[in-house]
């Protein structure tokens, strides 16, 4: 009461919360505020955005309508400007049209920055040796990712629906191009593109040029446009690709910019770098109905945001289960843990440094849907794109998994019996409730209650048979990945945590405990890891190596010397340079300095 809804101490966000309906409040309140019309709330929202204290009362006079054929118009002014309002597609409805909700008054979208794609170097750093980081973030350890390409191998699915997908479509049309799976068109077709006018309209700037390019180059003998897949069997292909250039090269302003804001934010010296390290993981979880003519089984078991403790999701992370995707011939394991002739790591090695990396910082996994929730609801990755909005607008101790919850943000997901039969429900770890979209959806949406309902929120309720046959899936995909381990002989290079992962996953149990067990659960907590004979090994083997490598390095220079190599300035500064690194190396303070690392994976010991 000592708020009202137009007081300077009441934020916008803040209305929005008192007038959606939430488990929070009484079923009374709940009940008036669903009598109230989307319009009028939209209409509270809207006043509460412009709305200046200057005013006092007089709010109504600043808000008007055209008068139209001597009535009130419906195009709401704002001191006598149009008041437009922005929607976000959070999904496809059966018939394929979009599933749109409207955004609040002042939301504008978070500038995303694209850092890195498919293939990434990545380091682990202890946080106490670094300066200027977020001040907000309490990480022990802290992880940085550098981009090692120079392209990116893009798949445009929106690119068929012209003007859609503006990015691809300017890439699509500046040369240099390298596309694939798009149709190609002889010259004497281009008629057909050009004066159709209003598809041709439709189009953005960059595909009319190219279009008019072509019509006055008669030298031209083909050409692709980006809603044009190439038609394979008689229907366009679902895999168009492309290689786009990285955006951090074409346009370094941005990058710039972010850094700036950064170091003015923190107050930064000039002398001193800007470090970004990884403050959130969200994945997305490519999901897929069933589909029983094509043999292929349902996999949207999950909610719209799932939260995994490191066991569970690295259940998902070794088992790499992926959905039906148009580039694949169907659903199944695919990902990088997959793909032997591109990567020559044992791999466990590279699961080895993940789980430790996830274990030594304590970054959480928060996974979004993408393609279906449940069989019912179409998402293609509309989901996935949406998080990162939500999550740039949560303070970090928001986004705690513990604090969301026990607040009832989110909700663990047992196990349960179905005809008879244990059903591993826990593997999906905990799921969000309508209480998180009530009380942080607001901060995008106009009414956050009704971006998913029910059936999203819980996607057994759209048919328990194919969400306990989805969950059996993913549990006996995970059975299978791991078993390999066990009888290729793998598992014994994986450390203790991961060790216990595998043989749970294959096994249900390892040396006794189930996955619930407290002991279990203890072997991946930091203070455990960091106190163990295996890791100390591992620190003790980069030290090893980085002074055999230095040692190397020395033999070598002093062997091209000694062969009748000129003794530069150059040399004689490598030469003292190895011999300075060499000896703080072998200190003991350079060993407690990697304390916080991933150190040196065992297999490649000795």
């Amino acid at each position: 009461r000592s708020r009202t809804v137009l007081s300077a101490k009441r934020s916008l966000g803040s209305v929005i919360k008192l007038l959606t309906p939430s488990p929070r409040y009484t079923d009374e309140y709940n009940e008036w505020l669903q009598s109230i019309p989307h319009r009028i709330r939209s209409l509270v929202f809207l006043v509460k955005r412009f709305y200046k204290q200057e005013w006092g009362e007089d709010w109504r006079s600043k808000f008007s309508v055209d008068i139209v054929n001597g009535s009130p118009g419906n195009i709401l002014q704002f001191m006598g400007r149009p008041v437009l309002g922005s929607y976000l597609r959070v999904g496809l409805q059966s018939d394929g049209t979009g599933w749109t909700h409207k955004l609040r008054q002042d939301f504008m979208p978070s500038r995303k920055v694209q850092w890195e794609d498919d293939i990434s170097a990545s380091v682990v750093v202890p946080a106490s040796v670094l300066k200027g980081l977020n001040p907000n973030y309490k990480g022990v350890s802290v992880k940085f990712v550098e981009n090692c390409e120079f392209r990116f191998f893009q798949r445009p699915d929106e690119a068929i629906h012209r003007g859609y997908d503006k990015q691809a479509e300017h890439d699509l049309s500046v040369p240099p191009v390298f596309a694939s799976n798009f149709e190609p068109f002889e010259r004497d077709g281009i008629t057909d593109f050009v004066e159709d006018a209003l598809a041709f309209t439709e189009y953005t700037d960059p595909v009319q040029k190219l279009l008019r390019a072509v019509e006055d180059d008669e030298d031209c003998k083909f050409f692709m446009v980006s809603s044009k897949p190439r038609i394979f069997e008689g229907a366009p292909s679902k895999n168009p690709r492309y290689l786009q250039t990285d955006p951090a090269q074409l346009f370094p302003i941005e990058r710039y910019l972010a850094d700036v804001g950064v170091r003015l934010f923190r107050q930064v010296p000039a002398d001193e770098p800007v470090l970004h390290p990884i403050n959130a993981v969200l994945p997305g979880r490519r999901n897929n109905p069933p589909d029983h003519k094509a043999g292929i089984r349902p996999l949207a078991v999950y909610g719209p945001i799932h939260y995994q403790e490191l066991p569970e999701l690295f259940m998902d992370f070794v088992s790499s289960l992926t959905g039906k995707s148009p580039s694949t011939t169907g659903a199944g394991s695919e990902g990088a843990l997959t793909k032997g002739p591109f990567n020559a790591l044992v791999p466990t090695t590279d699961l080895n440094n993940a789980l430790l990396s996830y274990i030594l910082t304590g970054y959480e996994g928060f996974t979004s849907a993408a393609g279906y929730i449940g069989p019912n609801y179409r998402v293609d990755h509309d989901v996935s794109l949406l998080i990162p909005e939500i999550w740039s607008r949560l303070d970090p101790h928001e986004r705690d998994p513990e604090a969301l919850i026990s607040r009832g943000y989110f909700e663990k997901i047992d196990d349960f019996e179905h005809k008879g039969k244990k059903v591993l429900g826990s593997r999906l770890g905990y799921r969000m409730t309508r209480a998180f979209t009530t009380d942080y959806f607001g901060r995008v949406f106009d009414s956050p209650d009704n971006v998913f309902n029910d059936e999203m929120l819980k996607p057994e309720l759209q048919g328990l048979d194919d969400y306990v046959d989805g969950i059996n899936n993913i549990v006996e995909t995970q059975q299978r990945v791991a078993k390999a381990y066990l009888e290729d002989g793998s598992v014994n290079g994986a450390i203790p945590p991961l060790q216990a992962i595998l043989h749970i996953m294959a096994e249900g149990s390892y040396n006794g405990m189930e996955a619930d067990a407290p002991e279990f659960r203890a072997m991946f907590d930091r203070d455990t890891v960091l106190a163990s004979d295996w890791y100390k090994a591992r620190l003790d083997a980069c030290q090893a190596r980085e002074i055999a490598y230095l040692e190397r390095e020395m033999e070598y220079i002093e062997r091209a010397r000694n062969d009748g190599g000129e003794t530069t300035e150059r040399v004689t500064e490598a030469l003292g340079f190895c011999k300075t690194e060499l000896k703080k190396i072998r200190t003991d303070e350079y060993r407690k300095e990697l304390i916080g690392t991933i150190g040196r994976d065992e297999i490649y010991q000795g």
